[in-house]
Order: C-alpha cells, then sequence, then structure tokens
C-alpha cells in the first residue's frame, strides 16, 4: 500500500522517554507485588499472549505518531501493540500512584494492568505517550492478572475515538488487538466467574499523569520524591509556566482546574457519565481517562450512574460529576500544599475551577439551543430558582442564572426523554410566528420522537414542554436568526450519534464471536457524529426496550 510522504515506518518510530529518565525508578526489577516507596515507575515487561490478532485500528490516532494504514495492518503491528515484541528503544514500565476511590484513600494503586512502552516524538515535534492495558501483571496488578477482556476493551476503545470526534477532551486509542487467549473474569462480582476473550488495547496520550501519582508520595510524606514529580510536570507540561518554584505550582493547579472544569462541561453536554471518579482516574491534562463503567444518557435522568458498584450511593452519578471534579481538585490541593508552603494560593488557584465551568457550561448550554452569550444577554431573562428543591443538585450540577436553559432542564427531567433526540429535533422545529399559534400538542410533535413511553406524552408533561417552547422559539424569532444559520449552529452542537451503551454492546456481542463489522461500522460513524448520515440512521435511535436491563447497556461493573 501507498505510504505518504512524511509518514515513518512502525520500526522507525524516535522514542523520547522523558519520564523515565527524569524520575526516580523502583530499583527492584522483579515483577513481584509489592509496595513500592520512592519511585514514580517500576519497570515491567508485558507478558506475551499467544494468538494475537488485529481487531481494529484508528487512522486518525496512528497519524498522531506518523503511521501509515499499511503500518497498521503489518504483522509487526501486531506483534508490539499485543505486548509480544519490543521496538528499539521502547522501555516499557508501570507507573506508581494512589488514589481516592469512592471517597476513601485506597494507598498505592498504580498501573495494575497498564504498561507503557515508551513516548514516542512524531515529526512535527509532539510527544505521545503509548500505553497497553491488558498487557500482563505489573507489581501494582496485587492479587489481579493484569489482563483485559473483549467487552471492556471495545468499549474503552469506541469510546476514546468517540469522545475525541465530539471533541471531548479525551485519551485517545490507536488499536485493539484480540489476544487468544482466555480471561476468568465475574462481571458482577456476584459468584458467577466464566471465562471471556481477552484483548491488549493501545491508547495514547501526552502524559498519563493523574492526581494520584502526586497524592502517593504526599501520603508517605515523601517530598523529595514529590517535589521530583512536580518539576518534571512544569517542565514538560506546563513550560510556559517557567521554572519550579511556589507560583508556578499554584499557576499549574489553577490551569489543571481550568481545564478539568472544561472536560466536565463537555462531559454534562453530551451526557457522558464517567462512572468512576476517583482521583486515580483524574488526568493532570484535563483528558477524559480510564474508560470503565461509562455510560451515556439515554433519557436525561440527572441521577443515573452506570456502575453497580455506585448503585446505592450514586457518587458517580450525572449530575454529581461537577460537585466530584471539585473535590478530586481539593484532594490534588492537598497534595501540592508542601511545595507551595500555604493554602490560601491554592484556595484562590481552585476558584478557577468554579469560574471556568460555569462560563464554559453556560456556553456550550447555550449553543444548544442556536445562541450564543451575546445574543442571550439581549434577550429577556425568565423567573429565576426554576429547579425545585428535591436534595439532588440541579440538573448539570450547576444552577447557570439563566431561566430558558434552567427551566429546560427541570422540563426534560419530568418524563422518559432522550437528551441526544431532544436537542437535534429542537434545531428542527420552525422559528415562525405563526407556528406557536398552534396547540400545545402540535407545537411538540417534533420532539414525540425523544419520549420513551407513550404515556409521558400527556398534557400533564407536554404543557409546560410547549410554554417553555414557545418562549425559546420567541426568543429565537426576536433574535432574528436566520433559519438555516440556526439549525447550523444547533447541529454542530448537538451531536447525532453517540455511543450509546447497547450500540457498544452489540459490537462486543459480534467480536466474542470472531466478527468485527459492527465494531468497524461503529468506528466509522462515529468519526462524524454531527453529520446526518442517512445511511446510518438506526445507529441515532433511542434505546430499544430489550436493552433496558441487559448487562452491558444499562449498568455495568469495574470488571474489566
Amino acid at each position: 500500500m501507498f505510504q505518504n510522504p512524511g509518514m515513518t515506518a512502525l520500526s522507525e518510530l524516535r522514542f523520547d522517554n522523558s519520564f523515565q529518565r527524569s524520575l526516580p525508578a523502583d530499583p527492584e526489577q522483579s515483577g513481584r507485588r509489592r509496595q513500592v516507596l520512592g519511585a514514580c515507575f517500576s519497570r515491567t515487561a508485558p507478558t506475551p499472549v499467544s494468538a494475537p490478532h488485529l481487531l481494529a485500528y484508528s487512522r486518525e490516532a496512528a497519524e498522531l505518531i506518523d503511521l501509515s494504514p499499511a503500518d497498521c495492518e503489518s504483522p509487526l503491528f501486531v506483534e508490539v501493540f499485543s505486548g509480544n515484541r519490543l521496538l528499539a528503544d521502547m522501555q516499557p514500565y508501570a507507573a506508581c500512584y494512589g488514589g481516592h476511590q469512592f471517597g476513601n484513600w485506597a494507598g498505592q494503586l498504580g498501573d495494575g494492568r497498564a504498561i507503557t512502552l515508551g513516548e514516542v516524538r512524531n515529526t512535527r515535534g509532539q510527544r505521545w505517550e503509548l500505553q497497553l492495558k491488558g498487557a500482563g501483571p505489573t507489581p501494582y496488578s496485587r492479587s489481579a492478572d493484569g489482563r483485559a477482556v473483549v467487552r471492556s476493551s471495545v468499549r474503552e476503545f469506541l469510546c476514546s475515538e468517540a469522545m475525541h470526534h465530539l471533541g471531548v477532551p479525551s485519551t485517545r486509542a490507536l488499536c485493539l488487538i484480540g489476544t487468544g487467549d482466555s480471561v476468568i473474569r465475574d462481571m458482577f462480582y456476584d459468584g458467577n466467574p466464566r471465562a471471556e476473550p481477552g484483548a491488549v488495547i493501545c491508547r495514547m496520550a501526552p502524559s498519563f499523569l493523574r492526581f494520584g501519582n502526586f497524592e502517593i508520595f504526599t501520603s508517605r510524606r515523601d517530598e523529595a520524591t514529590l517535589r521530583r514529580l512536580a518539576e518534571y510536570t512544569l517542565s514538560q507540561l506546563f513550560p510556559e509556566l517557567g521554572p519550579a518554584s511556589p507560583d508556578a505550582y499554584v499557576a499549574m493547579f489553577a490551569e489543571i482546574c481550568r481545564r478539568t472544569a472544561r472536560m466536565i462541561a463537555h462531559w454534562m453536554r453530551v451526557g457522558f457519565v464517567h462512572g468512576v471518579m476517583n482521583t486515580d482516574n483524574m488526568s493532570v491534562l484535563g483528558l477524559t481517562i480510564d474508560y470503565g463503567p461509562y455510560g451515556w444518557l439515554d433519557d436525561f435522568n440527572p441521577g443515573w450512574t452506570p456502575n453497580t458498584t455506585d448503585r446505592a450511593g450514586r457518587r458517580y452519578r450525572y449530575a454529581h460529576q461537577p460537585g466530584i471534579a471539585l473535590w478530586n481538585l481539593v484532594r490534588f490541593a492537598e497534595a501540592l500544599l508542601p511545595l507551595v508552603g500555604s493554602a490560601p494560593p491554592l484556595e484562590t488557584a481552585l476558584a478557577e475551577y468554579e469560574r471556568t465551568l460555569r462560563d464554559v457550561l453556560y456556553e456550550f448550554q447555550l449553543a444548544k439551543l442556536g445562541l450564543t452569550p451575546s445574543e442571550r444577554a439581549g434577550a429577556p431573562d425568565l423567573e429565576q430558582g426554576t429547579s425545585a428543591d428535591t436534595g439532588e443538585p440541579p440538573p448539570l450540577g450547576v444552577e447557570l442564572g439563566d431561566g430558558l436553559i434552567d427551566e429546560l432542564l427541570v422540563v426534560l427531567t419530568r418524563a422518559e426523554t432522550d437528551m441526544t433526540i431532544f436537542y437535534r429535533r429542537l434545531g428542527e422545529i420552525p422559528a415562525e410566528r405563526g407556528w406557536l399559534q398552534r396547540s400545545d400538542f402540535e407545537l411538540v410533535a417534533p420532539l414525540a420522537a425523544a419520549y420513551y413511553l407513550p404515556e409521558d406524552f400527556t398534557p400533564e408533561r407536554v404543557g409546560p414542554l410547549a410554554s417553555w417552547l414557545r418562549r425559546y422559539l420567541g426568543v429565537v424569532i426576536d433574535q432574528g436568526l436566520a433559519p438555516s444559520e440556526r439549525r447550523a449552529r444547533m447541529h454542530a452542537a448537538n451531536p447525532k450519534y453517540v455511543l450509546r451503551n447497547y450500540l457498544a454492546q452489540l459490537a462486543i456481542d459480534e467480536v466474542e464471536r470472531g466478527e468485527t463489522g459492527k465494531l468497524r461500522e461503529l468506528l466509522e460513524v462515529l468519526r462524524r457524529p454531527y453529520d446526518e448520515q442517512p445511511e446510518h440512521e438506526e445507529l441515532a435511535q433511542k434505546r430499544p426496550d430489550w436493552a433496558r436491563q441487559r448487562p452491558g447497556c444499562s449498568m455495568l461493573s469495574c470488571s474489566s
């Protein structure tokens, strides 16, 4: 196959392993599970698999490290990214970190099934860390086997790329490799383990550093290693902030707060629920990381969590994500405190999170309605305080102070309403004076496809929606937006295609049978989530009834 100029053959990838070069290593070379002290990583090689075979790869992710389709379809590619072969200059390791899990300090965690192969420098001078997930045990695996199953690997592969194309900050996924080996897993920890097909995913990021990388050393009062890690992070990831100093660490923390806020605002925009927002799953670059029991809102239920482990407390439910991110940032600030010396500067920086979150959330919610902040400023505001006092956070976890938005979000919770379809259809309703004179049912009829239950489409439910719709269309009419401009704005902000849980499960079912058609179809469609793609209309439909309670389509566990 023709290889484009500028593409670099796989065997000639250039590695520049700054993490290992700059930071202290675990002196012990064995794979023995243990507490690793005074070190940021342990040298660990992947464990070979018996029959590796390529299931899928992302051509866009491959281009980030100058690989062509021919490279990705080569036998060498499969050998390398299954963990069966190392390229020259690859220096595999597993990172040491800790974390707060479900609000409690869990101590040392570390890369229990992830092994970084090295850091590639592409022809544009960008650095990409390549990490295999499911490549075998490490010193941080505790009692686990370091492997991953097809179902979790398919979900992470697809979602990493889907999120990128939606515009959500995310780690990337280079490829998905079947191992030919079985892995024993108890999916719901209910005493019913079974053999499942194994897989390895190669994921990519400029860095996989997490809040927990810092927390572990502060918890151990190991300020020397903490300081070396912070100096490295500044120099490699935030060089614009200058040399290491207390002020530079505060500036770094403020930037991490802003990036985290933007990431959370994107999650809320598209209806994504991470499911396990532990501090070890929070990226210092503000990237969505560690796709475990995540889910997409099928109906707009702010209290929904996809994680069976979280079912009782619902700590990581959709509406709680902004608050949890803030809680996690406070833990990160505590980890940096020994380097800064006093809390007030970090507290001031922390305010950047809430300010950025509110501003970006507001901008995104206006965009979903086809409006801009400048246009909305001149529109008549509606009465505030539309969110009922239910003891729950507001639907987005934040009151935005705009009645038009706040009222809609409450209306959406009153019936089982498909969030993605609702906003997409909203852009199709004519903003015309004559349309406002229609009956309530005629007015909202174009939105009927977004409702799951016919009994929800009653006068009691339709009335508040119609009332809101008249107000909204009145704002649009008063602002004189051309129908084509409004439609284009809304379609650019409201995806038609998201990785609904049941779609991911259909792809998993096929891969477990040895087929990859649905996997590759989804990967292709999710590359253009805002386009109409009429030939794939069935992939934009509501969740089918059969998927309501099926494992993998409604609730998921941390088992992978």
